[in-house]
């Protein structure tokens, strides 16, 4: 059976190059563990994968910044066609961050602007609430896109995951890998006691166990991969780490367009970490 340690790599300035596609379509899938073997095994001799420093698996953690009242959970869960998503992309591994923001361009694709944010900085997601430079940044990317937002931007939902990303040769698409997925609500504990509001309070993190997010990025027409997964009865979801989380961890929030993929996150083998 094909292991990522037995493919041959490739670099990140050659899989720029090759699969940096303009026009593309990105699309989701959430399986089991065991179908990311099936995937490899089925690509193998024409999959490479991203290796930098000897590193195969990276691991990543985002901080999502919005309103008090939510709004850019609740753009999106209104499929409003101006909406944004606004966070601090860490990349653990090499140590740098990134504060983004991803506008709808209302042509069905996105728009995503970002800054480096160095240690220490103000757009820090320890520190709390955008302000300085980091809020102006944002700001900027906002009003550009018709969709400003008015009060403070302080952080909601963090997650962690570890990433592995493909490279399928011949028709040059990318294909990432997202295993070990937490959520969690930043600056939140565990629930303590055995009172009323313990047991009814929300768990303050959750652990997608026993499945892993495949995202792949092909151009118009469907890829390998895609045409694998679809073989072997999977089919494309509606998922966002951000969106899904924040409605997977607080049972108030609408969720008619994640419904389904909720459903599929909390079977039995999923709990709250």
């Amino acid at each position: 059976m094909t292991s990522l340690s037995t493919l041959p790599a490739v670099g990140l300035e050659e899989i720029s190059e090759r699969a940096g596609l303009m026009t593309r379509v990105d699309r989701k899938y959430l399986v089991p563990r065991e179908t990311v073997h099936m995937l490899l095994t089925e690509l193998d001799g024409s999959v490479r994968v991203l290796e930098i420093g000897g590193r195969r698996t990276f691991r990543y953690a985002s901080t999502y910044y919005d309103t008090a009242d939510l709004a850019t959970f609740r753009a999106a869960a209104g499929r409003r066609r101006r909406r944004a998503k606004i966070r601090c992309r860490e990349y653990v591994d090499s140590g740098t961050a990134f504060l983004e923001v991803k506008t709808a361009t209302g042509r069905g694709g996105s728009s995503k602007q970002r800054i480096p944010l160095p240690s220490g900085s103000d757009g820090d997601p320890s520190a709390g609430p955008l302000e300085g430079t980091s809020r102006e940044f944002v700001d900027i990317a906002l009003d550009g896109a018709g969709c400003a937002l008015d009060g403070e931007l302080g952080p909601v939902l963090t997650t962690r995951y570890d990433r592995t990303t493909l490279l399928v040769t011949g028709e040059e698409s990318r294909v990432t890998i997202d295993a070990g997925l937490h959520w969690e609500i930043p600056g939140t504990q565990r629930p303590t006691g055995t009172g009323r509001h313990a047991a009814s309070a929300p768990p303050p993190g959750y652990d997608l166990e026993g499945l892993v997010v495949i995202e792949t990025k092909a151009g118009t027409r469907p890829g390998r991969a895609d045409r694998l997964l679809w073989a072997d009865g999977h089919r494309p979801v509606r998922i966002s780490k951000f969106a899904t989380g924040l409605a997977l961890l607080d049972p108030r929030l609408p969720t008619n367009r994640w419904h389904r993929t909720l459903q599929k996150v909390r079977s039995p083998a999923q709990h709250a970490a």
